[in-house]
């Protein structure tokens, strides 16, 4: 064998080592006598006990054989585990999942039927943690039907994105966008169209060119509120946020607008039996590839494979109904008593970010972690809209995040109590800053007799203290005097609550302005 230098020395040196440490490790001790049916010393470590007590129960095995009985308790175990993981791990299908159902059921049927919350989001739908500040606006897209897809986007759109069907980052529009808030034509293709595509702006055309690996993806777009109003955005998206084929580019058919204010419906994903079906669908309507074998593998495990009926039989479904009741209680675990010390904003907080780790794809930055499965089980629960511009430092762009569930000593907020949050002077926020209460049942606005559950400074006419600080109340009845920055809350529910900074300034991301904690006052 060849060393180059130095190098092939040091790593011949290493091999060496190594392989000295694995042979003296699988060396019998000196004197060591035979091991009981055996013709050598066997350690220890590499057989089964007869008999092993463990959480499902006691094993019993002959001669590292396990019972019938073991056997079948081991495969039971085994099949809820896997159920777990499932619920764990697809929730971000099942959730977009729910929107598009949502979305037939208002009457968006095609992907150029749109809906719009003309009126802002109230408290009426179940929408997870849906904000109170911005004009919405939803497309779903069906790119297995329609083929290459155009979404035009009007200039002066704040943050919008495109998310595939497992929730994962397309594109970005609008401000954070390439279009850089001054309106383009994006073009949503499917990962397997081989057809000729037009030219990208990058390379002189028309369009900012995506690739899905799904093909059903969203579109949300984000419009401000202009003098604490949504008229504004509201024309600027129905005159201006268009979704065609690319096929039918020279005669695109008519946007239609579903005004989505003011509705009841819902777009929150199963938290029972009911999820598997909701993924089901998923698996048999996207591609093959739209989801890596590793976890095609997890999911098929339980009976879900695209080209097959999902017909557990009754153990399966017994068993797969306990895994998603534990499944769901594991998720509202991180969500709302997270025991990672990255989840939290400050020491001794209970202020927690959106993206543990600062990155939307929950890779740690460089990878080399893998995969954060909790962190992302904990966003994903919570919430929808998957894009760098809510993890990334974008100074004066995007936005950015606090969540509070527990008051300033750890305790979980009660809504039959009152509390108070100091927001300091100088916000650093651009455009805005608001604070929104939330169901812990629904993941979504809290239904109280305020139809927006929430305080946004450029809406709302806040009472300000002397040092330009401003105190917001929270509580079943309005302090005396303070009504116009109480939100209410209801006896025997609690809420949670989040902070966001539209356009976040430097005293944001390096910490030099904080909000403060939520306090018990009597």
């Amino acid at each position: 064998m060849v060393f180059n230098g130095t190098r092939g020395l040091v790593t011949a040196t290493l091999i060496g080592a190594l392989c000295v440490q694995i042979a003296h490790a699988q060396k019998a001790p000196d004197g060591a006598a035979a091991t009981k049916g055996f013709n050598t010393y066997i350690p220890p470590d590499v057989l089964t006990p007869d008999t092993v007590q463990t959480r499902i129960g006691t094993l019993n095995f002959v001669d590292g054989v396990p019972t019938e009985d073991t056997a079948k308790r081991a495969f039971d175990n085994l099949d809820f585990l896997r159920g777990v993981e499932v619920f764990l791990n697809l929730m971000p299908a099942a959730s977009i999942e729910a929107i598009r159902r949502s979305s037939v059921a208002l009457g968006a049927t095609k992907s150029h039927q749109a809906t719009i919350y003309d009126q802002l989001a109230d408290s009426n739908p179940l929408l997870l943690t849906a904000n109170t500040d911005t004009v919405y606006a939803f497309g779903v897209l069906d790119l297995e039907t329609d083929g290459p897809t155009v979404v035009e986007v009007p200039p002066g759109s704040g943050p919008g994105t495109v998310n595939d069907a497992f929730f994962r980052f397309v594109v970005d529009m609008g401000v954070p966008g390439p279009d850089r808030g001054k309106g383009g034509k994006y073009l949503i293709v499917p990962a397997d169209y081989t057809g000729k595509l037009p030219k990208d702006v990058k390379d002189g055309g028309e369009y900012y060119i995506a690739r899905s690996p799904s093909y059903v993806n969203i579109v949300v777009l984000r419009g401000f509120l202009v003098d604490g109003k949504p008229d504004v955005a509201s024309k600027m998206f129905r005159d201006g946020f268009k979704v065609y084929s690319l096929s039918k580019a020279k005669h695109p058919p008519k946007m239609e607008f579903i005004n989505s204010s003011k509705q009841a419906f819902n777009t929150v994903h199963a938290n029972n039996f009911e999820f598997f079906k909701e993924l089901d669908h998923v698996i048999q309507k996207e591609p093959i590839g739209f989801i890596d074998p590793e976890l095609r593998g997890l999911v098929a495990s339980i009976g879900i494979r695209k080209g097959k009926a999902f017909a557990p039989d009754e153990r399966m479904t017994k068993t797969l109904t306990e895994a998603v009741a534990v499944g769901n209680a594991t998720a509202r675990a991180i969500s709302f008593r997270n025991r990672d010390p990255r989840a939290y904003l400050y020491p001794n907080s209970q202020w927690r970010v959106g993206f543990i780790g600062d990155d939307y794809r929950w890779l740690g930055g460089d990878g080399t972690p893998g995969r954060d499965l909790d962190a992302r089980t904990g966003f994903f629960y919570v919430a929808t809209v998957n894009t760098p511009a809510m993890a990334a430092k974008l100074v004066g762009k995007g936005s950015q995040y606090a969540l509070s569930s527990a008051d300033a000593t750890g305790k979980p907020f009660d809504g039959a109590k009152h509390y108070r949050l100091r927001i300091p002077a100088n916000v650093p926020a651009k455009d805005f800053w608001s604070v929104v209460i939330y169901d812990p049942q629904t993941r979504s606005e809290l239904q109280t007799s305020q139809p927006f559950p929430s305080k946004n400074n450029k809406r709302d006419k806040l009472i300000t203290n002397a040092d330009g600080s401003v105190d917001l109340y929270f509580g079943p009845v309005a302090p005396k005097g303070k009504e116009a920055n109480w939100m209410q809350t209801v006896p025997g529910k609690g809420w949670f609550t989040i902070l966001r900074l539209y356009g976040p300034l430097d005293a944001w991301f390096d910490k030099t302005w904080k909000p403060g904690e939520i306090e018990e006052v009597q």
